[in-house]
């Protein structure tokens, strides 16, 4: 179904009634939006439906000194997650005035305290230099907590302002506390920062973590090709993270400019047969030597021996497609026999365990500011995500349970065949 501008309408707990602080900011009016199309025909008019725009409001709900502030880390790990913590703390503190921020640890099991440990109070001397550090300072879990335990958890630490950072299956939580918090009237503003390498929170075109992932797997897909160029028929295959999406293989193949064959969820390709992958693969070593095969982790299970099991936070447990390639190519052309030269690199936990890069830094920055602006005007039950260039309030309705895909039309899929060619072999 379409989406609706009542799909894109932001929670807020009531009307603002404090003055903001902040003296260097231009405030951003209640009613600016933010297109959710800003494609239309010459002659015609765009469509209304608009995201709420991020920014300082000039009026805010929560008196800053009188609250507290959570920050919650989930899920797997990703480049930046530090750093939004450092500028969370930072926006809220130095810039809002709040006097205390609580880091919540491992992840929403923090907030069961008869699971958890008890929470951190950042300070300045703790975040100074964690963005130069990967991983999370607060350490992170799996896996869901009742949302009643949690919220009587923010109610014992006076917490009204909550920050839960993390992936959809992080947002459905956040989600859920958000509700239950409306329910039992506790004035809690619950603002998310999207949090997945794999680049597939809807209404959000780039999550933080995804360009550093991105410039890392260049790196190894690069080293690949070095290798797979060095021996005769030397075949280069890397898997890389993305269980549903193919953003990052694709994102990397792109940049890299050196793969031959990126195989991505969205777009299932035959592995046998004349048309098939391994067919293909066999005329690019015959006519060039060599090749670069990327693939996605979510790629080909149907495959793999069937597994119903699902990790803690109910994401289905995937079989290794890498280590099966890796053996089903080799196996394919010594039956055939012209042998190749396998090198396979898997550098999946690498890559996320690293630092944000320059681009991810800024985008974490922003992220950070605006969801303390968001949460100290009273919004809540939503994310900030970036849209057409800006930042926006996504309510978390909206969102969660529908994970972006790469489209088959999209900008990016048609540059990964232009660089491959592997439509072509």
């Amino acid at each position: 179904m379409p989406t609706s501008q009542d799909d894109l309408r932001v929670a807020t707990l009531g009307e603002s009634r404090f003055a903001s602080p902040l003296t260097r900011e231009r405030f951003t009016p209640d009613n600016t939006r933010v297109l959710l199309d800003i494609d239309y025909a010459e002659g015609s008019l765009p469509s209304a439906v608009g995201f709420e725009k991020a920014g300082a409001r000039e009026q805010i709900y929560f008196d800053p000194s009188q609250s507290a502030a959570a920050i919650v880390t989930c899920g797997g790990l990703c480049p930046g997650l530090n750093n939004v913590i450092r500028h969370l703390y930072y926006a809220l503190h130095a810039g809002y005035g709040v006097p205390r921020v609580l880091g919540v640890r491992h992840g929403y099991q923090g907030l069961n305290q008869a699971l958890g440990a008890p929470p951190l109070e950042l300070t300045a001397d703790l975040v100074e230099p964690i963005h130069h550090q990967g991983g999370t300072m607060l350490g992170t879990s799996r896996g869901p907590q009742d949302p009643e335990v949690m919220l009587d958890t923010l109610g014992e630490w006076g917490v009204n302002l909550l920050f839960p950072i993390g992936g959809d299956g992080t947002q459905r939580g956040a989600h859920a506390l958000a509700q239950a918090a409306r329910k039992r009237g506790q004035e809690i503003a619950v603002v998310g920062i999207p949090k997945t390498i794999d680049n597939d929170i809807r209404f959000c075109f780039q999550t933080f973590g995804f360009a550093s992932a991105v410039g890392e797997a260049e790196r190894v897909i690069d080293r690949a090709h070095v290798e797979a160029k060095s021996v005769e028929r030397g075949v280069g295959l890397v898997k890389l993270m993305g269980r549903e999406a193919g953003f990052i293989a694709a994102a990397a193949t792109v940049a890299s400019g050196e793969v031959n064959f990126a195989l991505v969820p969205e777009h299932p390709v035959p592995f046998e047969g004349d048309k098939g992958f391994f067919a293909r693969l066999g005329h690019r070593l015959d006519a060039r030597g060599h090749a670069v095969v990327v693939v996605a982790e979510g790629v080909g299970q149907d495959l793999l021996a069937s597994n119903a099991a699902k990790d803690a936070s109910g994401n289905r447990k995937l079989g290794d497609i890498g280590l099966y390639l890796k053996e089903r190519i080799s196996e394919h052309f010594n039956q055939l026999g012209h042998p190749i030269s396998m090198k396979y690199f898997d550098p999946s936990y690498y890559i996320r365990s690293v630092q944000a890069n320059a681009g991810d830094s800024v985008l974490t920055e922003r992220f950070a500011r605006h969801a303390a602006n968001a949460a100290l005007a009273g919004k809540t039950d939503l994310f900030v995500g970036s849209w057409n260039g800006r930042i926006v309030h996504v309510p978390l309705a909206a969102s969660i349970g529908v994970p972006r895909r790469l489209a088959e039309d999209s900008e990016l899929w048609t540059a990964v065949e232009a660089v491959t060619g592997q439509s072509r072999w």
